[in-house]
């Protein structure tokens, strides 16, 4: 169908067009952003030269100027017609030129282009008035209102020529055709401000009474009586706002309106009018939209009013509001406590007792103590108020006999109320009824805090005798209470016995459970130094010693030896901490070690000599960063984490690992002097050379011993502690034997210095025709390759000896050494270089 219709209409299908594929590439040389930025900020730094400055001196330059402007004005119009700013800049450049007519066509032109535009009226109106032209500026302005009567700019601008050109009635005119429009609130104003400003007081009442009726609202109103009110019409005013009252009537009804009438009434001294405008608001206007109404006439009653009148108000508010909250939930205390607190400053004595009976009858519904203790503060308060306000003694001990019933004392007790009880009881003079109340506390639900109210009321009274028998069931209540057994040990030492306090400490430190023995132990010592007893107190030390090795035992120890005057006072303290460095070593808390000694050093820099000081430094620790595995909770590794650890002297022996780095260390120097050393001998006699190979045979040994030391090391880095401090230690052992060696070359050298001297020369020429041998034939640098074979072997084979198990024994390297010392010498002799020898002493290491 598509060829046949193609070919009935005879057109000559199109072949579509290909797309061109754009270049893609970037271009060879790229601009960015910034240095487009750069470079328009350079250019507007570029000072440009001013124009030049053009002298017109006849009139046929001035009209060839105005004509060369006005086509620079006419182009740009031309080019943008719709842009203001260039009419306002052709229309003022004509009004610099003096010339008003073409100006005005300029204005008129623009006008017909944007009639809307605000700016462009005043602009026209602003350049009549300046050139005087009212006429011309009334007729503007009259366009402008009549195209645009809601631009409130437009009517200010007329009002205020017509009011400065005192054309009143003009002006005046102005405004009614504007209030015509019923504009905001604020050009209300203006208007009543102008015709204030020429005292027209009743058409400025007119004008509010328009204005009321366009802006019906409450603060408009108040404004209207306030009106009258300034210019001292009080019978208006206050018919203005009877008018407001009937006019928003009870529907509608707002307490500003009704605040402002009781204000203006209460500036009148018309304070029963004031009253009868709050009721009648407060009985109409709904209690939470009446704050400030309220709070109105209650400060209005507290200036006019007497006070019953203030508080049944205040009263009757409040209370509606705690009833409310009570009635919602009974067992919301702090609403009970609230209103309580109302009632029992302005209620009767009957209706505070109705309303606690009210209260205390809401009963928490679990017997759990935290439910009650919000609760048992209401028969305190029943309690007391009935003991300090009604004077009802009698009702008062009901009040806390019923709380005694309500309490579950086989469940909970609260002390409070039976220490109140036995107060109250002692106030009244009944010491019997108050200790019975105590002793039937004591009996049914004995508390630390009874058993001391009880003992306080006897020590009160001086009943010592009570007091100590109180002390004793105090006890036998509570043995592990350290602070009753103080308590009653200071009394005691009051009361002159100390035999007693003594007896009391002894039992109390027998007690095989305490809950803060060190205060008990404390208490104890410092009695017997008061008591003048040092024996007593290193007796007191010593068994406190046994129990516990504490390091704050020990300084206190020695601090009271230091008190305690005497000639070896210094000595005695330094004993004890002696004894106390000794016996913390086996303790974990390696600070605590560490507070001790530096409480020795303290103590020594003060009252110690300089030999005992340095005795105490040398025992200091050194303080050295370690790293340990942290785990979670889960058990899963989270890392290495550093710390700090301290170790003293003596217990560096104990951790050879400590050592591996420094031994290490000395171990390649001990390697390298060794290699020196061999250099040294190689031309020594025979006697010489065995001596060299004993000392290259201890060598071997020690490299063994440093193999196995460091398979030692890598096994200790797998644990969980590594010590990466770098500390360094002297050993005994490889010490002794570097200086033996010392020893042996010193006496070669004294036995024969000029053989060792004449045997290096030998030596240095022997490699040296090794060198040119080697060069000039093939023959010896095969016999060397074949060498360094062999040399490579045996490598390995000492690596596979070295890397198998550690219980080889040391005689079969001891052979090894030894063969490998034989070669090397062949080696030498036969005139080897001497970088071949190294590269085998470095493969063998």
């Amino acid at each position: 169908m598509a060829s046949t219709s193609g070919g009935a209409s005879g057109k000559p299908q199109r072949i579509p067009k290909v797309a061109k594929v754009k270049n893609k590439m970037p271009a060879p040389v790229q601009i960015t952003a910034e240095q487009l930025l750069r470079e328009a900020k350079e250019r507007e730094l570029e000072v440009l030269p001013p124009p030049p400055k053009q002298k017109i001196s006849d009139e046929d330059e001035l009209k060839e100027y105005q004509l060369r402007k006005r086509k620079e004005f006419e182009d740009n119009i031309r080019k943008n017609r719709g842009l203001i700013g260039n009419w306002l800049k052709y229309a003022q450049w004509e009004e610099s030129q003096k010339e008003l007519d073409r100006a005005r066509s300029v204005y008129e032109r623009a006008i017909d282009v944007e009639h809307r535009n605000i700016t462009l009226w005043l602009k026209y109106s602003e350049m009549e008035m300046k050139n005087r032209q009212v006429n011309h500026a009334r007729n503007v302005f009259d366009r402008a209102i009549t195209i645009l009567p809601r631009a409130n700019q437009l009517w200010l601008k007329y009002v205020y020529m017509e009011e400065m050109l005192v054309n009143i009635a003009g002006c005046r005119q102005v405004f009614e055709r504007w209030m015509e429009w019923e504009p905001e609130e604020q050009y209300w104003h203006q208007y009543v401000n102008f015709e204030l400003r020429f005292k027209e007081i009743d058409r400025a009442r007119t004008i509010y009474e328009r204005f009321v009726m366009v802006h019906p609202t409450v603060q408009n109103w108040i404004k209207y009586a306030r009106f009258e009110e300034r210019h001292t019409f009080t019978a208006s005013a206050r018919k203005v706002f009877e008018r407001a009252v009937e006019f928003f009537g009870e529907d509608h009804m707002d307490e500003k309106l009704y605040v402002a009438f009781a204000k203006f009434e209460e500036h009148q001294k018309e304070h029963d009018r004031v009253r009868v405008i709050y009721k009648y608001a407060l009985d109409r206007i709904p209690k939470q939209e009446a704050q400030d109404l309220f709070k109105s006439y209650t400060i209005h009653e507290k200036k006019y009013g007497d006070r019953a009148g203030i508080e049944n108000v205040i009263v009757s508010k409040r209370k509606f509001q705690y009833e409310e909250e009570v009635k919602a939930n009974p067992n919301n205390y702090d609403a009970w406590f609230d209103y309580l607190r109302l009632l029992e400053s302005d209620g009767t004595v009957d209706q505070v007792h109705e309303v606690y009976e009210r209260a205390i009858a809401n009963v928490p519904p679990t017997p759990e103590k935290r439910f009650w203790r919000r609760y048992i503060y209401l028969w305190i308060n029943y309690a007391l108020y009935e003991e300090l306000e009604a004077k009802d003694m009698e009702r008062t001990r009901m009040v806390y006999k019923a709380c005694l019933e309500v309490i579950p004392h086989k469940k909970f007790t609260f002390a409070k109320i039976w220490l109140l009880c036995a107060q109250f009881e002692v106030r009244q003079k009944n010491l019997a009824g108050a200790r019975r109340v105590l002793g039937n506390a004591i009996g049914r639900c004995p508390k630390d805090k009874l058993f001391k109210g009880y003992i306080e009321l006897e020590l009160q009274l001086r009943e010592f005798d009570r007091c100590r028998i109180l002390y004793e069931k105090f006890l036998e209540f509570g043995p592990e209470n350290c602070t009753s057994w103080i308590k009653f040990a200071e009394l005691e030492t009051i009361l002159g016995d100390a035999e007693r306090a003594r007896a009391i400490y002894e039992l109390a430190i027998s007690q095989p459970k305490l809950d803060m023995p060190e205060m008990l132990w404390k208490s104890y010592i410092d009695f017997e130094i008061e008591q003048e007893e040092p024996q007593r107190v290193r007796e007191l030390y010593g068994r406190l010693l046994e129990r516990t090795q504490h390091v704050k035992v020990w300084i206190s120890y020695a601090k009271f030896e230091l008190s305690v005057a005497g000639e070896d006072m210094a000595a005695r303290a330094r004993k004890i901490f002696e004894q106390g460095n000794r016996a913390l070593r086996s303790c974990e808390e390696k600070e605590e070690r560490l507070m001790l000694l530096e409480a020795w050093r303290d103590i020594e820099e003060e009252a110690g000599s300089a030999e005992s000081l340095d005795k105490v430094n040398k025992l200091m620790p050194k303080r050295v960063k370690k790293r340990r595995k942290v785990q979670t909770e889960d058990g899963m590794d989270a890392g290495w984490e550093e710390y700090y650890d301290y170790i003293f002297p003596e217990d560096e022996a104990n951790q050879p690992n400590l050592k591996l780095l420094a031994m290490a260390k000395r171990w390649k120097e001990q390697k390298e002097k060794v290699e020196d050393d061999d250099e040294e001998e190689e031309g020594s006699t025979s006697s010489d050379e065995d001596d060299d190979d004993d000392e290259k045979r201890s060598g071997g040994e020690g490299g063994a011993g440093m193999l196995a030391m460091a398979k030692q090391w890598k096994k200790q880095r797998n644990t969980d502690e590594i010590d990466i401090s770098g500390s360094e230690e002297e050993d005994g052992s490889e010490g002794g034997e570097e200086e033996s060696r010392k020893k042996t070359k010193q006496l070669r050298k004294q036995k024969d210095p000029d053989k060792d001297s004449s045997s290096k020369e030998e030596t240095r020429e022997r490699k040296k025709e090794g060198r040119a041998e080697r060069e000039d034939s093939s023959d010896s640098s095969s016999s060397s390759s074949s060498e360094d074979e062999d040399r490579q072997k045996k490598g390995k084979r000492r690596k596979r000896e070295s890397s198998s198990s550690s219980s080889s024994s040391s005689s079969s390297e001891e052979e090894d050494e030894t063969v490998r010392d034989k070669e090397r010498r062949k080696r030498i002799e036969g005139g080897e270089d001497e970088d071949a020898d190294t590269d085998i002493s470095d493969e063998d290491d």
